[in-house]
């Protein structure tokens, strides 16, 4: 007989099995101290997927662009006769370049528009530019000296710029780097999960409403089986009715139900509230907060900081690369309203409500005091 001493216990090796989490290591994409340096972004067509096939990226990006730029601007009348008649492509207008542009920037970490102006300087027309196609070139000192436009055409050589003739915007470039970051390299992985736990979802539900049911027939004769089995598909793809004899022996079934673990369902709402605090969007403008009135109002009222600073950026960019002084409409602010509520909530501390008020036990009910 077997013995079973506990005494012969033995430990488990899961330092050695699990690994440590480690995050990668980097280093900024700087100038060279060696002559010229180039950079084109290696992941544009990868963003640019992300972008196009993720609903909720794309949703959150587009508003975020709607809340910066989204209420237009105020300038003076000759400025604003000027950029009216910028066109981009030919049916564009400035808003809408500027919008193209605010969303791109996020998306690539740069966006690029070639300026066009007439041989006096007044500016024409502003055309956005494929960010798969452009170079940005330092020199030795990390300074910008030309951009080149990589030509689609095999053989045909670039098309260069100077500095002046591009209106050139980027997106949390930090430290030395000489380009931009895209918003989507840190969600990368999340963004993954997230459609990973849609998938995921979408087919539990998808067999919830259609589920697999495990049919057990009394036969090995595959004739039969597969006699059965066609009339059986075909009846469900319909969603008809389908009769067989009565025999227990010969059919029985047994449905197959998956049932939705809370876990997967908390989950997904750690997924998504990750994803929006990456991007720095509070989720009360798209109406699903999950969380109370005065929560949201909060957290809208902090975000409006980093509107703020979106605005002032594109502001001094717009003056900088285009000599043109716009302001930016901010977005509603919640700053009087939660002022206004303080106010009624302090006026409201100092009323006397009735329960607030009582009689002494040693009082008339006229509130004499009783003689001891």
């Amino acid at each position: 007989m077997a013995e079973y001493n506990l005494s012969s216990a033995q430990a488990s090796d899961m330092t050695n099995v699990v690994g440590d989490v480690t995050i990668q290591a980097e280093v900024t994409d700087g100038a060279s101290e060696a002559g010229e340096t180039r950079w084109t972004n290696p992941d544009w067509s990868k963003y640019w997927g992300f972008f196009n096939n993720s609903p909720d990226l794309k949703s959150a990006m587009l508003m975020k662009a709607t809340w910066n730029v989204g209420k237009g601007y105020e300038t003076d009348e000759d400025t604003k006769i000027i950029l009216e008649r910028i066109n981009g492509w030919g049916k564009d207008t400035f808003d809408d370049i500027l919008f193209n542009m605010e969303v791109i920037r996020r998306v690539n970490g740069d966006a690029f528009a070639e300026i066009i102006r007439r041989d006096d300087g007044t500016l024409i027309n502003l055309k956005p530019l494929d960010p798969s196609t452009m170079v940005i070139i330092v020199d030795a000192k990390g300074i910008i000296v030309r951009y080149e436009q990589e030509s689609k055409v095999e053989g045909k050589k670039p098309i260069k710029f100077q500095p002046e003739d591009m209106f050139h915007l980027s997106n949390n470039r930090l430290a030395d780097q000489i380009h931009g970051i895209s918003d989507i390299k840190v969600m990368e992985e999340t963004l993954l999960a997230e459609n990973e736990s849609f998938t995921d979802m979408k087919t539990i539900m998808h067999h919830q409403a259609r589920p697999m049911i495990m049919f057990k027939l009394g036969t090995d004769n595959t004739t039969k089986i597969n006699a059965f089995a066609k009339k059986m598909d075909n009846a469900v793809k319909k969603g008809e009715n389908i009769y067989v004899p009565i025999d227990k022996d010969a059919v029985d079934f047994e449905v197959v139900s998956v049932n939705v673990s809370q876990i997967v369902l908390a989950w997904r709402d750690d997924i998504r509230n990750r994803f929006y605090r990456a991007l720095g969007l509070p989720q009360i403008i798209f109406g699903s907060a999950g969380t109370t009135e005065s929560g949201g109002k909060i957290e809208y009222l902090a975000h409006e900081q980093v509107f703020e600073k979106d605005q002032r950026y594109l502001e001094n960019q717009i003056l900088n690369q285009l000599g043109i002084t716009i302001d930016l409409l901010s977005p509603v602010s919640l700053l009087e309203n939660l002022q206004t509520d303080e106010n009624k909530d302090a006026q409201q501390g100092l009323e006397v409500q009735p329960q607030d008020a009582s009689v002494p036990t040693n009082t008339t009910p006229e509130g004499v005091p009783n003689a001891v």
